[in-house]
């Protein structure tokens, strides 16, 4: 069963000032209202009797953005949030005294910072805080975690002395496990960048105290609609992702890559993969791509490593070059056809689908990764064969892309942002990152 839950990409741009700040959240919670009670009258289900002060008023509206992203919600408001986000960043930007409250300061670090502000670490290099405040302590270690560069030294203060004295309360209070406490033990021993995001909603629904925060004062009806939106979502996504699995399932079926005896079947690792990084519902045919040719080049991998004598190799490098040319086909064995087959229908089809996404024929370049990968792997069987020791250096460049990851990751491109011009995709700095991810990836196996 896989754990997914789905999230937004647009994020339209919307102002805000310190007289529409507590409407805000009123707005939130009738978003929440309609659309996890679209049947009943729609009403703002929280507005604060008093107005609270401009920190108090941020301090809320960041509370209610970090309820909603830990419940995988956040794509029902991504307006709101741009908006919070903007007027927060405004204030930021102006060292605005409110920002000298620790949680403030904080958790508005922490929150811009990971939605792509640009927000250095000097703004949390004055504050003072109680070393009793359980709260205070705990965000300020969660923005110790989004450091961005290996100099800033600030963060590496702030959470190695808030880890500490988190661990001491932690060690102190064995006896009462509040929900605090308990959110406290799982920051840190869980950081959040070696978790996935969807498994962490997935936590946090089913542990959903964590919308125990005292500043929100959210309604019981509110807190039961974020929770049915919350579970509402996790249900569908899930109901997605396994449609999209029994597809693959049947496509590895129909192009009968599972009569292939050499080949290890690696499609519910792929998808995963997929699914558990792209998680939006609309990014459909990027996870499918991504699934389709993460299977593919390990059937081809191991077709080159044990499967293949030399002669079907060089049938089917041969005939991924010729390309344009089907008319002449000739298949070596039926292995040879069956893995052609299963490359030349798939990335014609999901050439043809990027394509009308970018607006421009795509699939000459999906070819060209295909070519040089199988290109590639014949040269390692050319030296395998003649007894040849590569160097360190040739067996490094022809690794980056024997390791395959180009016909997985850059197609999925066409699929998952803004429109990827030509020029892009010849630029250097398009294949040198290309490169470093790939050697990363080949030394850590």
């Amino acid at each position: 069963m896989l754990f997914i839950i789905a999230v937004a990409k647009n994020k339209p741009e919307v102002g805000g000032n310190v007289a529409s700040m507590p409407n805000l959240l009123g707005s939130l919670n009738c978003k929440v209202e309609k659309k996890a009670r679209e049947t009943r009258t729609k009403k703002q289900l929280h507005k604060p009797e008093e107005v609270p002060t401009c920190q108090e008023s941020i301090h809320r509206q960041l509370s209610m953005v970090d309820v909603l992203q830990k419940i995988g919600i956040s794509r029902h408001f991504a307006s709101e949030i741009k908006s919070i986000l903007d007027f927060t960043y405004s204030y930021w930007l102006r060292r605005d005294e409110i920002m000298l409250d620790v949680e403030t300061c904080a958790m508005a670090f922490r929150t811009l910072r990971m939605n792509g502000y640009n927000v250095s670490a000097d703004g949390l290099s004055h504050i003072s805080t109680d070393l009793s405040d359980t709260r205070s302590l705990l965000e300020l270690y969660k923005a110790s975690q989004v450091s961005t560069s290996d100099d800033e030294l600030i963060l590496d203060i702030i959470g190695s002395w808030s880890g500490h004295l988190l661990r001491q309360q932690l060690k102190s209070s064995e006896a009462q496990r509040t929900p605090l406490l308990r959110e406290v033990e799982h920051v840190l021993d869980s950081p959040f960048y070696t978790m996935l995001d969807r498994l962490e909603h997935k936590r946090n629904i089913e542990q959903f105290d964590i919308i125990e925060h005292p500043i929100l004062q959210l309604t019981s009806q509110t807190n039961q609609d974020l929770l049915a939106l919350g579970v509402m979502d996790f249900s569908t996504s899930q109901s997605i992702y396994q449609q999209e699995y029994q597809h693959l399932d049947s496509w590895v079926r129909e192009s009968r890559l599972n009569r292939l005896p050499f080949a290890r079947q690696k499609l519910a690792y792929f998808y995963l993969s997929a699914a558990s990084t792209m998680f939006p519902l609309e990014l459909s045919e990027a996870r499918i791509l991504w699934a389709k040719n993460g299977a593919l080049t390990t059937v081809v991998d191991d077709f080159f490593d044990v499967g293949g004598s030399k002669d079907e190799l060089e049938n089917l490098t041969a005939l991924v070059e010729m390309w344009e040319q089907q008319e002449e086909t000739e298949y070596y064995s039926e292995q040879v056809e069956i893995v052609f087959s299963a490359i030349y229908i798939s990335v014609n089809e999901l050439g043809s689908k990027a394509s009308i996404v970018q607006g421009r024929d795509v699939t000459g370049h999906l070819v060209e990764i295909w070519q040089e990968l199988l290109r590639n792997m014949m040269t390692e069987v050319e030296w395998r064969t003649g007894g040849y020791v590569p160097t360190l250096d040739e067996y490094i460049e022809n690794a980056v892309v024997t390791f395959a990851l180009g016909p997985i990751v850059l197609p999925a491109l066409y699929f998952v942002g803004p429109k990827i011009t030509e020029s892009m995709v010849i630029d250097p700095e398009y294949s040198e990152l290309f490169r470093l991810m790939s050697t990363c990836g080949q030394w850590r196996i």
